[in-house]
């Protein structure tokens, strides 16, 4: 990785701007992962946090360790901090019965590593909270819906024209459920033939590091929750939060919850 990524994290969080909430209650995962603590048991669990900013979640559980590739957000943390990449996590295998990522996947190059980390880290049995921005909008770093159509060039004014057709939801499921069929007739082949877990499928997206001009300007990828959820079921984990077939092919968005089976995947 090179240190672009790092050096925009340092300066937006070393600001007041950048994922700023105020208090905990505000940070728009906070009563979701609240919830999930009380449904798995995990307040007294060793939690990680992947992304995990200024620190708005960390007293969520009370054993909860930081981890965050910006270095400026150590001074916001009163619990554990480790400074990294999400594709190499300085820990053990099996350190941790929990981990929860939010808004935080998409900002990862090459997202399948980190995935895989995550996997690896967790014990047998562990939760895994998987909430990044699915599906991140290309023209998000270009500002296209922010932006006045008097900034813009010829080009750019068409695309901003057209994005009220581009982001329906019956336009992008023109796309991706054909896609999602693709991978899930792929998973079947695989799973059957030789029982092969599925590569993790998205698309690259290039980051505006410059200005962040509006939400997700920043992503490096655009990811597919089923993609996630074909991953980690090909590696013998359940989906928890999508439990039949119907409800994971049509999943849109939100926080899909794993619970890892080590001693069983198929790998």
């Amino acid at each position: 990785m090179t240190t672009a990524p790092k050096e925009f994290y340092d300066k937006e969080f070393a600001g007041v701007r950048y994922a700023h909430y105020g208090r905990p209650e505000a940070h728009p995962f906070f009563a979701e992962l609240s919830r999930r603590v009380d449904q798995f048991g995990l307040a007294d669990q060793r939690c990680l946090e992947i992304g995990c900013g200024r620190g708005y979640l960390q007293d969520v559980v009370h054993d909860c360790t930081g981890f965050d590739l910006s270095e400026s957000v150590r001074a916001c943390l009163h619990k554990p901090f480790v400074q990294g990449d999400a594709t190499h996590l300085p820990f053990l295998d099996g350190s941790f019965d929990a981990i929860w990522t939010y808004a935080a996947l998409e900002h990862v190059p090459q997202p399948e590593l980190a995935l895989a980390e995550m996997r690896r880290v967790l014990r047998d049995g562990g939760i895994l909270l998987l909430a990044p921005a699915w599906q991140c909008r290309p023209w998000a770093a270009a500002g296209l819906a922010v932006r006045s159509y008097h900034d813009l060039s010829f080009r750019l004014k068409i695309e901003k024209a057209l994005l009220p057709v581009r982001d329906s939801v019956l336009y992008r499921a023109l796309f991706i459920l054909p896609r999602r069929a693709l991978g899930w007739l792929m998973h079947r082949v695989a799973r059957h033939a030789a029982r092969h877990p599925t590569a993790f499928r998205y698309r690259v997206l290039r980051p505006n590091y410059q200005e962040p001009l509006c939400a997700d300007s920043d992503a490096v990828n655009h990811m597919d929750p089923y993609e996630a959820i074909l991953w980690f079921t090909s590696r013998g984990d359940e989906c928890l939060s999508h439990t039949t077939a119907l409800r994971r092919f049509f999943v849109r968005t939100g926080c899909v919850v794993f619970r890892i089976r080590k001693q069983t995947a198929h790998e």
